[in-house]
């Protein structure tokens, strides 16, 4: 085996410990903890299902307040204004529906877009998701190991001093399986799936939307739970809105 592969080998297993420890690095802060504030409806469904989660607890909000109601063809519009609502995402959400549109292009719109990502940095900060330059730095490096090792390994291959198939898989496997760990690492952090799982045992969906009357109540089970929380406590709204399957 040539110079070569143990080289690169030693740069694929470099570039894998440095995205790990951007990982990390980004995966540390306590969250909210014991004693802090727990997020809003719209952070929490981000931190469970994403943009279009976030989104979809705003739009749950704007209806409540009857600004919002569901459109033809499983499209939303606006049903007035906004009141006197303060929260960004919602206002965002509001502001996104000039003309009806369906939930998923609802949440692409410019305004909601960035005033979900403010939500997003906020989160990041808290240490509960990664930020998105760390992460993808640690993508980078990720995807780049296993090439870095294939490189050494056709160099010397070419060369006639390439190892058997045996010693390259020895050496390739465990590159190829760390790299696709790393990659598969979620946005959240341990923080955050911490704390959505405390909170769906403190919280677990009722069997009849009639043991619940607090409409912000209804939020944080639609955060929490997604669809059978909408399918549960806004079935029409839900249906006719095109917000079920919010994925």
């Amino acid at each position: 085996m040539g110079t070569g592969t143990w080289w690169c080998a030693a740069a694929a297993w470099a570039e894998l410990l440095a995205a790990a420890v951007l990982l990390r690095g980004t995966g540390r802060g306590g969250g909210t903890g014991s004693a802090g504030a727990v997020p809003g409806p719209e952070a929490l469904a981000l931190l469970r299902g994403g943009r279009r989660a976030a989104v979809t607890v705003a739009l749950v909000a704007l209806h409540q307040r009857g600004a919002v109601a569901a459109g033809r063809k499983h499209t939303v519009r606006a049903n007035g204004g906004p009141g006197r609502i303060r929260n960004p995402v919602q206002l965002a959400v509001h502001r996104s529906l000039r003309n009806a549109l369906p939930p998923r292009a609802l949440a692409l719109r410019p305004e909601a877009r960035r005033a979900v990502d403010g939500l997003r940095a906020e989160l990041g900060r808290a240490g509960l998701l990664r930020p998105p330059g760390p992460r993808r730095a640690a993508r980078l490096l990720s995807a780049a190991a296993p090439l870095t090792l294939a490189a050494g390994l056709l160099a010397d291959a070419a060369a006639g001093d390439g190892p058997g198939l045996v010693p390259a898989l020895a050496l390739g496997v465990p590159v190829a399986v760390a790299a696709v760990a790393l990659l598969r690492l979620p946005t959240t952090t341990g923080a955050a799936r911490r704390l959505l799982a405390e909170l769906r045992e403190r919280h677990p969906l009722p069997a009849h939307r009639s043991e619940v009357t607090d409409g912000r109540l209804v939020q944080l089970y639609v955060a929490l739970y997604g669809d059978p929380a909408l399918a549960l406590f806004l079935p029409r709204f839900s249906r006719d809105g095109g917000l079920l399957d919010e994925r």
